[in-house]
């Protein structure tokens, strides 16, 4: 913990990791609770990656550009590389990721990358800024990957989950796009909320990650039957969204994600790649999403 940057309100104390810019810290000073899963590697090491600059797979872990062969791994390498931290005020911090020659070696792209936290009462918010800083026309996907308790502030065996559900605040039906080896297929299911509510539980991660594409909700609410806990997570303007859980796990992902992972037909092309992003020379993205602790 001695390497994070450390915001502080009256409200919020939270810690983010240079490497990564990632959040490993959310703790509510009202509640005295700690809403953001632990990154035990027993289940899984991480807390809130940054996924860039690609979102889940690529076919055979490699896409082409120019003609020319490149290879990444699942979900890119923006959340293992070193980001220049630099705290602007108690509540806010800006992280900095430039390309240099070794991410040019698997992504030939000129960019820069920044996660802006900032504490605004009892709530978090994230925006992330891709800048295209070179001279031609670059391609990329951006997404999020936090990994909220379950319950906040503890572990306890996985048969007390079975009350902790998922408030969609306009959705009563999903349509979830199916992964054949962590690439999207032709298969989709339907899956039916109870008023609005997606109860957590097993099954529906025996198959992976929930994908999602187009829902008309911009929040969910992660709540419980048995206790007054919980997250709401807000986010606008990413057409795609996970929910994932390893089978029994003390958390649920919350993945708001400008891009997707390959289809299994895909070409691998990145240009013709779905939901890939495009910026010309000297064009800014923007995307934020935002999480209230109770």
């Amino acid at each position: 913990m001695s390497e994070l940057v450390f915001l502080e309100n009256n409200f919020l104390r939270v810690g983010i990791h240079p490497r990564g810019a990632e959040l490993q810290l959310l703790e509510s000073k009202k509640t005295g609770k700690s809403y953001l899963w632990k990154g035990d590697a027993a289940w899984w090491g991480k807390f809130s990656p940054v996924l860039f600059p690609i979102v889940g797979s690529l076919k055979n872990n490699t896409y082409y550009y120019n003609g020319q062969a490149y290879t990444l791994p699942r979900h890119g390498f923006a959340r293992d590389r070193f980001f220049v931290a630099d705290r602007t005020s108690a509540a806010t911090a800006n992280f900095n990721l430039r390309d240099n020659a070794d991410t040019r070696k698997v992504y030939p792209f000129s960019f820069s990358l920044d996660l802006y936290y900032q504490l605004i009462g009892d709530r978090l918010r994230l925006r992330y800024t891709v800048q295209n800083t070179g001279n031609d026309r670059s391609w990329f996907s951006i997404g999020a990957h936090p990994a909220f308790a379950i319950p906040p502030g503890g572990v306890e065996a996985p048969q007390a989950f079975s009350d902790h559900y998922l408030e969609f605040n306009v959705s009563n039906h999903l349509q979830r796009y199916k992964l054949q080896e962590g690439l999207v297929s032709s298969q989709t299911e339907e899956i039916t909320l109870r008023n609005h509510r997606l109860y957590i539980k097993p099954t529906l991660f025996a198959e992976d990650a929930l994908v999602l594409k187009n829902i008309p909700d911009t929040r969910i609410t992660l709540r419980a039957d048995l206790h007054p806990y919980g997250i709401e997570f807000d986010w606008k303007d990413f057409p795609f969204f996970g929910i994932w859980q390893p089978a029994g796990a003390p958390f649920i992902c919350l993945e708001p994600w400008c891009g997707v992972a390959d289809k299994v037909q895909h070409n691998q092309d990145i240009t013709l790649k779905e939901g890939i992003q495009s910026l010309a020379a000297g064009e800014s993205f923007v995307r934020e999403w935002s999480v209230r602790c109770f």
